[in-house]
């Protein structure tokens, strides 16, 4: 066991790491070494980490997240640009955040739009997929219902969309001066608690209605903040905030001395809003790693399983971020799956 590795702070304040913190970025590092082979065209298995290989775990950055490729690609940048029709597009999107949900929309109503939308056309719509046992909510993150009178949860979230245009919202957010502020704007409406309206307004921010930066502000979800009680034995008084900051300023000094060569995202550097993701990946990933470090929910297995598939991925990034497209990464030759770092952890059987 080696002994507790220190990161002393402006201040004097000292942070007192547990095993998991070296895991944190080596498994950072290793799942962005996943995603890249698989991007460039490797076929399975793209690690030789059991746990990896075998369990479902969201990527390093939280924009090639296959939902979050969707919403860029085919939600926010598809269809008319007007803000009221992207923002309208967005939040319908991520209310269910559902893939399979919004193409039956689509499919039974054509293109979906603001100037067109039909609250009973919708609704019933969703109505016949639960009816037929499909589920519309992704089980991604718990989506409470806004109290709008409806005993259907799906109604009222159709509702709370009716609401937000109807008060102005996509026009309030373009005149947000912050992330912060288009946050505060998000959890002012029913049922968005501080972790979902974050989320909403990165996904928001993808499109041209913001251009904040990624590093000006991040709110900890459930799983983040269980990630960060598993990878630090004194947090020396931060608030989880403070930490997510701490992890992205010190990310290119964390893999130069545990000698990794982190891959970026065609050089964008880790943002708050990816380090926060991986918390709470390392959060599950630790309860196989490290069954003896315990965090706050008490999980001890992961659920998901992890099943690949060989095809490439294509890559859509937000324009404004100018990262390579499609045609330059799908031009490369592939890259061969090579040993992940040493991971300190047991096989799993």
């Amino acid at each position: 066991m080696r002994a507790p590795y220190e990161i002393r702070l402006q201040g004097r304040r000292v942070l007192t790491t547990t095993p998991v913190f070296d895991t944190y970025w080596r498994f950072a590092s290793e799942r962005q070494e996943m995603f890249m082979r698989r991007v460039l065209g490797s076929t399975p298995p793209w690690t030789e980490d059991p746990i990896l290989s075998g369990h479902r775990f969201t990527n390093t950055y939280r924009a090639s997240d296959r939902v979050s490729q969707y919403v860029i690609r085919h939600v926010i940048y598809e269809g008319s640009q007007n803000a009221e029709e992207v923002f309208f597009r967005t939040i319908l999107f991520k209310l269910f955040n559902k893939i399979e949900t919004w193409e039956a929309l689509c499919t039974k109503l054509g293109a979906l739009s603001w100037r067109e939308f039909s609250f009973d056309r919708y609704a019933k719509v969703l109505d016949r997929l639960l009816d037929d046992g499909a589920r519309v909510y992704s089980a991604a993150y718990i989506m409470p219902s806004p109290a709008f009178g409806s005993p259907r949860k799906h109604r009222n979230h159709l509702r709370l969309v009716e609401h937000m245009m109807a008060d102005g919202a996509p026009k309030k957010l373009a005149k947000a001066a912050s992330l912060h502020a288009a946050f505060d704007l998000l959890r002012g409406y029913p049922s968005l608690g501080d972790f979902l309206a974050f989320q909403f307004a990165i996904d928001l921010n993808y499109s041209d209605l913001t251009d904040f930066s990624e590093m000006a502000f991040v709110v900890a979800g459930p799983g983040a903040r269980d990630g960060i009680r598993k990878c630090f034995k004194d947090t020396a008084g931060l608030t989880d905030a403070e930490i997510i900051q701490v992890m992205t300023e010190r990310a290119d000094e964390e893999f130069e001395r545990l000698s990794i060569k982190f891959q970026r995202l065609w050089g964008r550097r880790l943002q708050l809003i990816d380090c926060q993701n991986v918390f709470c990946e390392v959060s599950k990933y630790a309860r196989v790693a490290h069954p003896d470090i315990e965090g706050e929910s008490g999980r001890t297995r992961i659920k998901q399983k992890f099943t690949p598939r060989a095809l490439p991925i294509p890559q859509w990034y937000p324009p404004k971020w100018g990262l390579v497209p499609d045609s330059e990464i799908m031009n490369r030759q592939p890259s061969k799956s090579v040993p992940p770092q040493s991971l300190p952890l047991k096989l799993v059987p």
